[in-house]
Formats: C-alpha cells, sequence, structure tokens
C-alpha cells in the first residue's frame, strides 16, 4: 500500500510539530520549582540558559533533554513514516517555530538551537554533530553567541553539503536553520558577559 493511502493527508503533522515544540518547559519547570517565570529574568527567553540561572543547573539539564525532545520526536517519527521530504522538513521547522513562538506560552519562548538538534538527531546524529561543531567554532571565532547563532543556521545545511550529507538531512536542516537564524537576529545587538550563559552586561 502506497504511503499517500496510508498518510493522505500530510499537512497535519506539521501542525503536531508546532504544537509539540509549543510546550515550554522551562517556564513549566521555573514556576513548579521557584515559583517565577524564567521570563521575568536573566535573557528573558525560555531556554536551558535562563532555567539554569533561575533554578539551577540539574533543572537546566531537564529543560534541555525535554527541549531536544519535543523535536526530536515530531521529526522521528514523520521520517519513519517514510512521508515526503517537504513534509518532515516542515514538520521539524515548525517543531522549532512552536519552541520559538509557543502557543502555551503566549508566543513568547525560546531561542530553537535544542529543539533544532533534537531535530537533527533524530533524522541523522552526525548532522548534530556537526551542527555543534559549527555553532562552537563560531562563537570561538566571533564571541558573541546571537550572532554565532545567526550565522549557524545558515551554515549547518552547508557544513552538511560539504561533508557529503544527503537527502532529508539537508531538507531538516535548511528549515529549522532559517527558524533559529530569523529567532536571534532579535539579539543581535545585545551584550554578552558570559559566552554560555548570555547574561546582559
Amino acid at each position: 500500500m502506497q504511503i499517500s493511502t496510508l498518510y493522505p493527508y500530510p499537512y497535519l503533522f506539521p501542525i503536531f510539530g508546532y504544537l509539540s515544540g509549543s510546550l515550554p518547559f522551562a517556564l513549566w519547570v521555573t514556576r513548579l520549582v521557584k515559583g517565577i517565570d524564567v521570563r521575568d529574568g536573566g535573557s528573558g527567553h525560555v531556554t536551558t540558559t535562563n532555567t539554569i540561572r533561575q533554578a539551577g543547573l540539574g533543572w537546566g539539564i531537564l529543560v534541555l533533554i525535554l527541549d531536544i525532545s519535543k523535536g526530536f520526536v515530531p521529526a522521528y517519527f514523520t521520517a519513519r513514516l517514510a512521508l515526503p521530504y517537504w513534509a518532515v522538513a516542515l514538520t521539524a521547522g515548525l517543531a522549532v517555530v512552536g519552541h520559538c513562538w509557543p502557543l502555551f506560552a503566549q508566543f513568547r519562548g525560546g531561542m530553537g538551537l535544542a529543539t533544532t538538534g533534537g531535530c537533527l538527531l533524530a533524522i541523522n546524529p552526525l548532522g548534530l554533530v556537526i551542527g555543534l561543531g559549527v555553532l562552537v567554532s563560531l562563537i570561538l571565532t566571533i564571541r558573541h553567541s546571537a550572532r554565532a547563532a545567526f550565522f549557524t543556521g545558515l551554515l549547518i545545511p552547508v557544513a552538511l553539503w560539504l561533508l557529503a550529507q544527503r537527502g532529508l538531512i539537508i531538507w531538516v536542516s535548511v528549515a529549522t536553520g532559517i527558524v533559529v537564524a530569523i529567532r536571534f537576529l532579535d539579539d543581535w545587538n545585545r551584550e554578552y558577559r558570559e559566552l554560555w550563559l548570555d547574561r546582559e552586561q
């Protein structure tokens, strides 16, 4: 039986991706353990680093795992269902959109890196390794986390292509990378005191 018969509405899966990405784990965790809104302090973003800052390292690691999983799950299952590349890429991209502009948190979310990492991991773990390599290299070179992340979003597909990666991972890296680049434009001129925890001066 053809996949088009089994799944005649592939556009429904991107909706699932967005709803998965919209789960604001950093917001919920910090509210549960500290009784605060993570967006009221630090960077103002619903991120792992802001959770570490306000709730501690252990809770931040939990949020990181959860944020990775909400990209991993929709990307993994759409890929395994052999949906068209565009449907898988759109599902992954909208998972990152959901993380950045979450339905369940008044559209004030995070920056998308962890969820992007989950999407890449689901398609090809090497894609995640290459993406991390690009990000770290740019942070150490540019020494500005937001600008490094912006260029990372644009350059991951290029790096994957140059390293002989083809097919679905390229599609997913383009879809997620564009969202990350757009999101980090908001912090383009932000001042940083700590390279990894992006605290304002």
